[in-house]
């Protein structure tokens, strides 16, 4: 039997794309493979590798200087500018405002309120009639001492006539006796008497006395049933309703107040340790809740002398005035309030922290007690600072210090407008501190200056 040789087998891996198409054999019979397909492959592949070559760099590089590159000294410090501006050492409290002059208007009579002539708010004249008293009782007593006065009056014309009586008759007796026509008995009487008639009434014109002054009084009382404004002002204030009985036998009640708001005082508490700081005279000013932080400005009046107790906290009264034309300012608002102890007008300024002191010997000093204000350090005027120039190199420098506050500072000499300074350092990340084991602080530069 003769063996079928069978068909050799179709493997698609070998199988020549030309061989399936006659139409992409050439003229020699060999396959035509497009050349853009072609290059497509070649630059995907060019792609991929620079991608890799790139990945690879940048991880490289970001290791290097995370682990092995020396960071400039200027990179590790945090570094202000030196600017030029306005500058306030200030004393903060918290204070109320009252009017400077005030009257509290109570009624010096009890009754029933029974007229009250103006409102809160009113704006009164001195002088002008606020509220009446019913005067009915008050009235009534007034009358009975004028009555009562009229009756001795008529007594005291009595007692005037029976003396002018006895007295004519102890002349006739005087006159008889020396013609011995009477007896020393009857003329004994006529003294007697006569002076009997001048006792009754010297005892008529005391009670005549008494009477005016209990009608003097009365009609005082009288008078007082209306009530009048001591002073010109605002009511800001009333206490007593129309129609309320009031007793003014133990204390005087307070029907309302009047308060003159042209001129306003404030109130403000400041602790024992800032009292030292305040000085009777000194610039002070304050703004207030809502008002857009304008400032209204006064001196400071009165420091008196007894404190307030707050909570174990010892609080003195400071007072100053402030005009108020246009009453913008009321009774009982909050002042935010700013002395002011020291102040500085187009002054050249850094940041307090870019300040440390010097010693005797050039040398820094240790580290500041905590709790305590950091200008102290400074007090006679003298601070070193870390200056680094246009190269990034740094170098300390002595300044003089003017006004500080816990912000800012003002440089007298030593540093102008628009100069770098150091004012902290960075924080190394945990790596780089591991790896250095120490970091830089100011004062570890050129210069000289040790930390």
């Amino acid at each position: 039997m003769q063996d079928v040789e069978s068909p050799p087998s179709r493997d698609p891996a070998n199988v020549n794309p030309a061989q399936e198409d006659p139409a992409q054999l050439n003229p020699e019979g060999t396959a035509a493979v497009p050349a853009r397909a072609s290059r497509t492959r070649r630059l995907g592949a060019v792609a991929l590798v620079l991608a890799a070559c790139a990945m690879l760099a940048g991880g490289g590089y970001y290791a290097w200087q995370k682990w092995f590159a020396q960071t400039s000294p200027a990179n590790s410090l945090l570094t202000a500018v030196v600017t030029r501006g306005n500058l306030e050492d200030t004393v903060t409290a918290t204070g109320t405002l009252q009017p400077k002059d005030f009257v509290d208007v109570g009624t010096q009579v009890s009754g029933q309120l029974k007229k009250l002539h103006v409102d809160i708010g009113a704006i009164v004249t001195k002088g002008q009639l606020l509220a009446e008293i019913d005067p009915s009782v008050y009235q009534a007593k007034v009358d009975g001492d004028r009555a009562q006065m009229l009756n001795q009056q008529a007594q005291l014309a009595d007692k005037q006539a029976q003396l002018a009586l006895a007295e004519l008759q102890l002349t006739r007796q005087q006159n008889m006796m020396r013609e011995d026509a009477t007896t020393a008995d009857a003329l004994q009487s006529a003294e007697a008497t006569r002076k009997s008639a001048r006792a009754q009434l010297d005892s008529v014109k005391a009670q005549l006395q008494q009477t005016g002054s209990t009608l003097r009084g009365d009609e005082a009382n009288l008078g007082y049933t209306k009530i009048y404004a001591p002073i010109a002002g605002t009511v800001v204030s009333q206490a007593a309703k129309q129609g309320q009985t009031l007793n003014a036998n133990q204390q005087a009640p307070i029907v309302m107040r009047i308060a003159d708001l042209s001129t306003m005082t404030v109130q403000a508490q400041v602790s024992e340790a800032d009292v030292p700081k305040l000085r009777v005279g000194m610039d002070v000013y304050f703004t207030t809740l809502g008002g857009d932080n304008r400032r209204f400005y006064g001196k400071l009046r009165q420091i008196p002398p007894t404190p307030t107790v707050v909570n174990n906290v010892v609080l003195y009264d400071a007072l100053f005035d402030v005009a108020n034309p246009k009453q913008a300012l009321m009774t009982q608002m909050t002042a935010q309030v700013f002395f002011v102890a020291s102040s500085a007008k187009d002054a050249v300024l850094v940041p307090l922290t870019a300040l440390r002191p010097v010693a005797a010997e050039g040398r820094l000093r240790g580290p500041r007690a905590s709790g305590t204000d950091p200008r102290n350090q400074f007090a006679k005027g003298r601070a070193l600072v870390s200056v680094v120039d246009a190269d990034g190199e740094i170098a300390d420098r002595e300044v003089k210090v003017g006004v500080m506050n816990r912000v800012s500072a003002q440089i007298v000499s030593g540093l102008e407008p628009g100069e770098t300074v150091v004012i902290g350092i960075r924080a190394p990340a945990p790596a780089a501190k591991a790896q250095t084991g120490s970091s830089l602080v100011p004062g570890a530069v050129k210069g000289g200056g040790r930390p």
